[in-house]
C-alpha cells in the first residue's frame, strides 16, 4: 500500500516503513543507541532527500528511545543523574547542530557533509568496538567464561578536573564536565546526522566514563530522548525538514520494536552486545562508503539538492 510523502515529495510503501521502524525500535532497546545511524542511510537508500531524512528521523527516534527507556527503569538501568548531565550538554550541542545545519543547507553542502560524516564516524567507532569487543570475549574465554572486570577509579587527567559530582548507580566519582562536553558533541551529531547518537555515546560512556554496560544502555536512551526532541523541534521550525506522515509511521514500528529488543538485550552479555553493535555500525559505513565510490555522479548531485 503506497502513501504520499508531502515534504519528502514522493509515495512510499507503508509497510516498508513500518518494518524499518520496527527493526530501528528493536536495536534501540537492545543496544540503547537511537538507531537513526542505521535508519537514516536506509531512508536515503530509499529516495528520501538527505535533508529530510535527518529531520524526520531525529523525531522517530524520540519514541523509540521513550519506549526503550521504559522497558530499563523497570529494571532499574537508568542513572538519572548522568543522563541530565549528558542531557544538559546535548541540548546546547543540538541547539548549536541545528544553526549548523542550516548554514550548510545554505551553501548547497549539507547531502555530502551527511554522507562523509556517516563514513567517518561509523568506521572509526565501529573498528574500536569491534576490536575491544573480540579482545573481551576472548580474554573471557581464556578465563573460563570469566569477564575480566574493568578497574575503576583509576586516576588520571579527568580526576584533576573541577565540579566532581558523585553518580551512584554508576558508582563513579568525577566532575559534570566530563559527560557535558560528551553531551555536547553528541548533541551537534544529533542535529547534523539525524541520530541520537549513541553510537558515539555508549562507548563514551563504557571506555572515557567506566560505567557498567548495564546501566550504560538505559541512561543512554534517557539522554536521547530529550536531545532528539530539541533537534526535532528546531529542524521543524528553523529548516522544515521535518515529514509528519513519515514520522508516525516510523514511531508506529519504533515503539513495538523497542520493548522487544530490551528484553533481548537482557539475555546477552556486554561483549556482545557492544560486538553485535560493531557489526551493525561497520555494515552502514561500508553500505554508505560503496555508494559513494560507485556512484559517483551522486557526489554532484547532493550540492544542488540541499533546498527545495
Amino acid at each position: 500500500m503506497q502513501i504520499y510523502l508531502p515534504i519528502a515529495e514522493m509515495s512510499v510503501n507503508v509497510f516498508v516503513i513500518l518494518g524499518l521502524g520496527g527493526a530501528v525500535g528493536f536495536m534501540s532497546g537492545l543496544f540503547g543507541v537511537g538507531g537513526g545511524f542505521l535508519m537514516t542511510p536506509l531512508l536515503i537508500f530509499l529516495g528520501v532527500p538527505p535533508t529530510v531524512a535527518v529531520g524526520t528521523e531525529a523525531n522517530q527516534i524520540v519514541a523509540s528511545s521513550v519506549s526503550g527507556v521504559l522497558a530499563h527503569w523497570r529494571r532499574g538501568n537508568v542513572d538519572v543523574r548522568m543522563g541530565l548531565i549528558l542531557t544538559l550538554g546535548g541540548f546546547v550541542g543540538s541547539t548549536l547542530g541545528v544553526y549548523l545545519f542550516r548554514w550548510l543547507r545554505g551553501l548547497g553542502q549539507i547531502d555530502l557533509v551527511i554522507s562523509l560524516c556517516y563514513i567517518v564516524f561509523l568506521g572509526i567507532v565501529g573498528a574500536l568496538m569491534l576490536v575491544e569487543s573480540i579482545q573481551a570475549l576472548l580474554a573471557s574465554r581464556r578465563n573460563g567464561g570469566a569477564v575480566a572486570v574493568r578497574k575503576k577509579h583509576q586516576h588520571g587527567w579527568m580526576h584533576g578536573l573541577p565540579l566532581k559530582m558523585r553518580f551512584r548507580r554508576s558508582q563513579l566519582y568525577i566532575s559534570a564536565i566530563i559527560p557535558a562536553t560528551i553531551g555536547l558533541f553528541v548533541g551537534i551529531l544529533a542535529a547534523l546526522m539525524g541520530v541520537g547518537g549513541g553510537f558515539i555515546m555508549v562507548p563514551a560512556m563504557i571506555y572515557l566514563l567506566g560505567m557498567p554496560t548495564s546501566v550504560v544502555v538505559g541512561t543512554s536512551l534517557f539522554q536521547i530522548i530529550f536531545v532528539t526532541a530539541n533537534a526535532t523541534f528546531l529542524q521543524s521550525t528553523m529548516n522544515h525538514t521535518v515529514d509528519v506522515v513519515l514520522a508516525l509511521l516510523l514511531l508506529l514500528g519504533g515503539v513495538v520494536g523497542a520493548q522487544v529488543g530490551a528484553r533481548f538485550g537482557v539475555k546477552l552479555k556486554g561483549e556482545q552486545l557492544r560486538s553485535l553493535l560493531a557489526l551493525m555500525v561497520l555494515g552502514v559505513c561500508l553500505k554508505l562508503l560503496f555508494d559513494m565510490v560507485t556512484v559517483p555522479n551522486e557526489l554532484f548531485a547532493v550540492g544542488t539538492g540541499g533546498k527545495h
